[in-house]
């Protein structure tokens, strides 16, 4: 079994870069072994999840290895990953993108943690022909470039939150309101995954004509957002949406404890990968949680199982994760599955051949559907929706996969 690489991601993060630069250089397959690259953020303000991200590719590789590996021209291979860290800074992850490719001789890629990191790295895999499979930039910009190496298993960000906008709206119509009566209160950081996030809500609101009485753009690197909960609380909204990384949604939680905030919907961005119902239990309670994938669904396959199955396995493998697998580790895992599938299907290790049979994927994981549109966006899978009842995540939404039924208002501790 594998040992944890949570609590010791930042030890490992440290020696990185100087342990791999003196590594021989790889090739794309070295023997026996099919090598593929991946700069993700073990420091800096992306390292929680990154180090989340970098479990997810670990357990898939082990898993398939410990499967018998990938079958491809009659002989069977094993999967590695060479890593390194890039320090949650787009200009940096270009670079080592450039490195693994030029010099370690890494034909595959996966992607960074976060839609500004891959959307620094995306160009540089994409010159070079190469392929990569991502699973954590989910940006709706990533998919209009016109890349033809570039491949998400996760859906994209306008999704994530949109569903809050249609709960509000059932709930009003339910209790004979009108949904154009909701006042929306919004609040996400500057950057490129969050400002996606908040179109989609946007979109999704102007559907019902509600009125958006804050929408606020707060710095990245969230850590204070009193002055938003300062006219949160003077204004009364029906709906309050965040969306900052786990920095942000540790910061909300943290300071809608502290100010009183009571909001009868509050959704966020990230409440699982910044341990919100641990840090937050009070505060926290009847928030709705924007996910890609939870461990109740009735997704499976061959290697994995079940969505229960990996988290137990997840849980089993690595420590810190008593409260839950959170979806950044589970889709990483999906993207190395999908990996292992097209080496398979396309029998050849030609950059082109793989990418071809990247672009014909078609498969169920234990993490949903994975099928590409032309863009390179998975059109197969729908986004999740929590809600935080009794400091336990419940799947609230869409109804089709629902296991508890929605509580609102949120009953404010």
């Amino acid at each position: 079994m594998l040992k944890s690489l949570l609590g010791a991601g930042m030890a490992f993060a440290v020696g990185l870069s100087v342990s791999l630069s003196s590594e021989t250089a790889m090739a794309k397959v070295d023997g026996d072994t099919i090598v593929l690259g991946a700069a993700i953020s073990l420091t800096g303000k992306y390292s929680t999840n990154g180090i989340h991200t970098q479990n997810g590719y670990e357990l898939a590789v082990k898993k398939i290895n410990d499967a018998g590996g990938v079958s491809v021209g009659g002989k069977s291979y094993k999967l590695s990953v060479t890593y390194y860290d890039d320090e949650s800074t787009p200009a940096r992850g270009a670079q080592l993108v450039e490195r693994l490719i030029n010099q370690d001789g890494v034909d595959y890629m996966l992607g960074p943690y976060s839609s500004g990191l891959t959307k620094a790295m995306a160009p540089v895999s994409e010159k070079y022909g190469v392929p990569m499979v991502e699973a954590e930039g989910a940006s709706r910009s990533l998919f209009t470039q016109g890349y033809e190496y570039l491949f998400a298993v996760l859906s994209t960000s306008e999704q994530y939150l949109a569903s809050a906008i249609h709960l509000a709206a059932d709930k009003a119509k339910a209790n004979g309101d009108d949904p154009s009566d909701i006042k929306v209160a919004l609040a996400f950081e500057n950057d490129p995954f969050s400002q996606d996030v908040r179109a989609g809500v946007l979109e999704d609101a102007g559907k019902y004509d509600m009125n958006i009485v804050i929408d606020d753009q707060l710095p990245r690197d969230l850590s204070d957002m009193s002055a938003t909960l300062t006219k949160v609380k003077a204004l009364r909204p029906d709906v309050l949406i965040v969306s900052g990384h786990s920095k942000g949604a540790a910061t909300a939680a943290r300071q809608i404890g502290e100010l009183g905030i009571d909001v009868p919907m509050i959704a966020l961005t990230h409440c699982d990968a910044a341990k919100i119902t641990e840090k937050f239990p009070e505060a926290s309670e009847g928030f709705l949680c924007a996910t890609q994938w939870s461990p109740t669904l009735t997704y499976s396959d061959g290697l994995f199982g079940t969505a229960a199955d990996f988290e137990a396995e997840f849980k089993a493998t690595y420590e810190g994760y008593d409260a839950g697998v959170p979806y950044q580790a589970a889709q990483a895992a999906a993207a190395v599955m999908v990996y292992a599938d097209a080496f398979e299907r396309a029998n050849d290790f030609d950059k082109k051949a793989v990418r071809d049979a990247l672009a014909a994927t078609d498969m169920q994981t234990f993490y949903g559907g994975v099928k590409f549109s032309p863009a390179g966006n998975n059109i197969a899978k729908p986004m999740v929706l929590w809600q935080i009842q009794d400091n336990q995540y419940q799947v609230v939404a869409p109804p089709k996969w629902a296991s508890h039924e929605l509580v609102w208002p949120r009953k404010a501790n």
